[in-house]
């Protein structure tokens, strides 16, 4: 499957992986290829009939999103190897996600994350089941999930 061109986030992990080699950062240059690597994965899953993407391009939203997924397992990775007494490697998944982390965008804050949700309460009622769908659509990629239930949680209450 033919790209449209390069993204500019895949670019600049291109640029990443020759200043790695250059550096000799084997941690670094590891995670991204991991990361490129996932992008080519997404793009070949792609090309199955049975996908429900089949044959559309991969847009630079569905990059990000999969580099978000990427930290989070990095994350539940690392507590997983903290619970079971290895820092070491805990320690390295969070080095990892970490490097990942920069590639995304700026995470709001929580006074941010309030104001829209006070927003979207003031439209759509008070009620969670009808905020948090509407809350989550509006932050992806912006906030992590858990983060923006609490708030909701908190404010609906």
């Amino acid at each position: 499957m033919a790209d449209q061109g390069t993204s500019p986030l895949e670019e600049r992990l291109r640029a990443e992986v020759k200043e790695a080699q250059r550096q000799r950062d084997q941690v670094r240059l590891d995670t991204v290829r991991g990361a490129l690597n996932a992008f080519h994965l997404e793009e070949v899953a792609r090309t199955d009939e049975k996908n429900p993407h089949f044959r559309v391009p991969l847009t630079e939203q569905d990059r990000l999103n999969i580099i978000e997924k990427l930290v989070k397992q990095r994350d539940e990775a690392a507590q997983l190897y903290r619970k079971a007494g290895r820092t070491e490697s805990a320690e390295k998944e969070e080095r990892e996600g970490a490097l990942l982390k920069a590639y995304l965008p700026a995470q709001m804050s929580d006074d941010e994350l309030r104001a829209i949700v006070q927003d979207i309460i003031a439209r759509e009622g008070n009620e969670f089941r009808k905020v948090m769908p509407v809350a989550s659509r509006e932050t992806k990629g912006r906030a992590d999930g858990r983060r923006v239930q609490q708030i909701v949680r908190e404010l609906t209450a």
